[in-house]
């Protein structure tokens, strides 16, 4: 496997928070969802892996190279967007289309004409008149038309209709067919992470709390209903979480699989990553 971007006990710290020591391998041809709520620690790594952040512990490698000795090359084949970051607003997309031209050293002005015309983005249009939508589409076109090999998003599509969001995932997927891309992308939509994503990695307080492949993370956790005797029986090796009611209790169990075989008596079923970010974060612990 070919690691994209590494991240090595990577630590940030500011005077009430802390990025905390994390290690991940983001591999090339991959899309990595990057969740957890805000003030989790997802912009401040991001910020790190682009050096917008310089970091007091740990290393970054971009395709197998330390920080110092990628850039700026690394940064010429990364489109990134940015929640709250945008182009100069007087400025229309043909404008845009020539400014950029001047930034990226294998900018092609062609495949921007294509995606303005893809994404029915009005040339002579300014930007500061264009909708929320029709940023992010222009954002796109831009990080899609100089031969990118990664895409970075940090929440890039909130605040977008169900409709453009698909239209940009749909992108997503076609972009990383040619398995030397990558994306990561942050966003609070977990299900549309849940729709593309190949890996999650989940931030809380500035902890990463797991990084796992999706499909692993869905077969291994489940929810067990059970009534607050039968929760006390269940070993803490299961035991992720617990929400606890009038009418029993919730677990959120590890292993699944396992423990169904162990205690078949007792109601399991799938959850979703939405749902096991919420434990995380609310559950109670034993």
């Amino acid at each position: 496997m070919e690691v994209a971007i590494s991240l090595k006990n990577v630590t940030k710290k500011y005077e009430n928070f802390t990025l905390d020591h994390i290690t991940m391998d983001i591999p090339r041809g991959s899309i990595v969802g990057l969740v957890g709520e805000n003030g989790a620690g997802k912009t401040t790594l991001i910020k790190a892996i682009l050096q917008m952040n310089f970091i007091q512990e740990g290393e970054i490698l971009l395709d197998g190279k330390r920080m110092e000795d990628a850039m700026p090359q690394w940064k010429d084949s990364a489109g990134v967007i940015l929640a709250g970051v945008e182009f100069a607003s007087r400025l229309n997309a043909r404008q845009l289309g020539a400014c950029m031209s001047k930034v990226y050293g294998h900018w092609q002005a062609e495949t921007f004409e294509k995606y303005l015309t893809v994404f029915q983005i009005d040339r002579n249009k300014n930007i500061k008149d264009y909708s929320r939508g029709m940023k992010m589409k222009l954002d796109l076109a831009v990080a899609l038309s100089h031969q990118a090999k990664t895409l970075i998003f940090d929440e890039a599509t909130s605040g977008l209709d169900p409709v453009v969001r698909d239209d940009i995932l749909d992108i997503l997927l076609d972009f990383i067919q040619d398995e030397t891309h990558t994306v990561l992308i942050s966003s609070h939509i977990i299900s549309d992470l849940e729709k593309i994503a190949d890996y999650i990695a989940f931030l809380h307080e500035g902890k990463l709390q797991f990084y796992m492949n999706k499909d692993e993370l869905l077969y291994q956790f489940g929810i067990v209903h059970c009534t607050a005797d039968e929760y006390g029986n269940i070993p803490d090796t299961y035991i992720q979480g617990v929400r606890k009611n009038q009418f029993g209790c919730e677990v959120l169990v590890n292993h699944l699989q396992d423990f169904q075989k162990r205690y078949p008596g007792y109601h399991t079923e799938r959850t979703s990553i939405e749902n096991i970010i919420l434990f995380y974060v609310k559950g109670e612990k034993r």
